[in-house]
Order: structure tokens, then C-alpha cells, then sequence
């Protein structure tokens, strides 16, 4: 299976906002009702909002590619993009999904090595993320990567509040 990792750019916008939809539909939509999820998906990947975070220097995009087929994506932040308030010596995994049939073949693990890879070239000390307290798989994939608990804050999916558990990695 060849892979590759690529950085997105403006020219990428619809097709962000496709796997955007698609990825968080697989993984949610049993857990919350259509209303809810779609309010979500409304507000969080409108291309306006797509475009605005994607000119935001400190935010980046990446898109893992299966031959030429996007998988999954991965998306970053540092500074004042944190969806957090965690210092400069941070970078936050605001998001890192991939197509359920691309599942279990690395794909996260890839991702996830890019996030580190940019944090260790920016210097930071820690990656940190929030992970939905009842996606246990995910949870388990973050442990086995070397990130604990340090924390939890709301996330809403429409008008519905849930609970990300805040799990860190110190890199140094």
C-alpha cells in the first residue's frame, strides 16, 4: 500500500470539507442523533470556517493519501489557534481521522508521527489533544502513543454537551 502525507492548501478546501463530513459521520453518527450531529457538522466544517482555518499560519492541514485516494487528515495548532489556552510551548491534535476502510493499516500512526515531527521541529514540549471520553478505541490508540489524562473540557455537538478528555505527550 503506498502512503503519503501531503500538506493541504487553499486548492484543497472542498475537498477538506468532504472527508471532514465523511470521517466525523462514520465516527459519531451512532452516538448522537441527526439533529445534534448535523448542527455539528454545520458549524464546524462550513466553508467559510474550512477556509479561515486553513489561512490561519498557525494552523496546518495535512491529508495522508492511499495511492491517490485521500484517507484521512490530520490537523494542527499552535499558539493562539489552540482550541485551549496551553502556552507556546504546545501544539494541540485538534483532529485526526481516517475513512473506516482505511482503518487499522497505520494510517493514524502516521499521522500522528507528523504531528510530532512538526511539534519537535518547532520545539515544543508537549502535543496534547481532546478525545470524546466514550471513544475508547481512540483512547487506547493515544495511550499506546504515549499520551495520559491531564485534564477534560466540553465539546458540543449541537446543543448536546459532552466531555473530551484532554490527554498530553511530553516530547521533552
Amino acid at each position: 500500500m503506498t502512503m503519503t502525507i501531503k500538506e493541504c492548501t487553499i486548492e484543497d478546501l472542498r475537498e477538506l470539507q468532504s472527508i471532514s463530513v465523511e470521517t466525523f459521520t462514520e465516527t459519531f453518527k451512532h452516538h448522537n442523533s441527526a439533529e445534534h450531529l448535523n448542527a455539528y457538522l454545520e458549524k464546524a466544517y462550513n466553508l467559510n470556517k474550512l477556509e479561515q482555518e486553513l489561512a490561519n499560519p498557525s494552523s496546518q492541514f495535512f491529508f495522508v493519501y492511499i495511492y491517490q485516494e485521500v484517507a484521512g487528515y490530520l490537523k494542527i495548532n499552535t499558539g493562539d489557534a489552540q482550541s485551549e489556552v496551553m502556552g507556546d510551548d504546545s501544539l494541540e491534535v485538534e483532529r485526526i481521522y481516517v475513512k473506516k476502510k482505511f482503518q487499522k493499516h497505520g494510517l493514524g500512526k502516521n499521522l500522528m508521527n507528523k504531528a510530532v515531527e512538526v511539534a519537535k521541529e518547532q520545539k515544543k514540549e508537549k502535543i496534547w489533544l481532546g478525545v470524546w471520553e466514550e471513544n475508547e478505541n481512540a483512547i487506547e490508540f493515544y495511550k499506546k502513543k504515549g499520551f495520559f489524562q491531564t485534564g477534560a473540557h466540553s465539546f458540543y455537538m449541537g446543543d448536546d454537551e459532552q466531555v473530551d478528555l484532554i490527554m498530553t505527550k511530553i516530547l521533552y
